[in-house]
């Protein structure tokens, strides 16, 4: 017997595939899976921000928080061969604390050593804890909770 899809999950997964530049998405759960996939070039992380920028009341806080999240890594500074940035094991999405009451494992100016948890990628409905590659100081946290990620993506930046 086949079980009937959930159309939240293929939903939610699209909505996922809307707001990044992934390309491609698949989830299995109990014998069901669902790939999706976008056709072309990536759509580029600026597009999100734009239509809400006039909708913003102060068109000037919006776009400085914008280049701080999301902006800076890829207009400004690469942070994908910085050997200082903690980089995604895996496509994900991210969170900076174990549970929406709990802090955050870091924020910048925290000190961590080799091997601490700074953040948790859940993937196929299992949480995985990133590890510190190295001890120091933690100097920018460039993507937020709840924000999708692919393999190699930067997502601290440790001094």
């Amino acid at each position: 017997m086949s079980t009937p899809l959930d159309t939240k999950i293929i939903s939610k997964l699209a909505e996922i595939l809307d707001r990044t530049n992934l390309t491609k998405l698949e989830y299995e759960d109990e014998g069901c899976r669902i790939s999706l996939s976008r056709g072309g070039a990536p759509v580029p992380p600026p597009a999100a921000p734009l239509p809400m920028m006039p909708a913003a009341p102060v068109p000037a806080a919006p776009a400085a928080a914008a280049p701080a999240a999301e902006n800076v890594p890829a207009a400004e500074i690469d942070y994908s061969k910085d050997p200082n940035a903690v980089k995604s094991p895996m496509v994900g999405v991210v969170y900076l604390s174990a549970d929406p009451n709990s802090p955050d494992y870091v924020k910048p100016g925290d000190s961590v050593a080799e091997g601490d948890t700074v953040c948790l990628i859940e993937a196929m409905k299992t949480f995985n804890p990133v590890k510190a590659h190295k001890g120091g100081k933690v100097s920018k946290i460039l993507v937020a909770s709840g924000d999708p990620v692919e393999y190699g993506e930067p997502l601290i930046v440790i001094e």
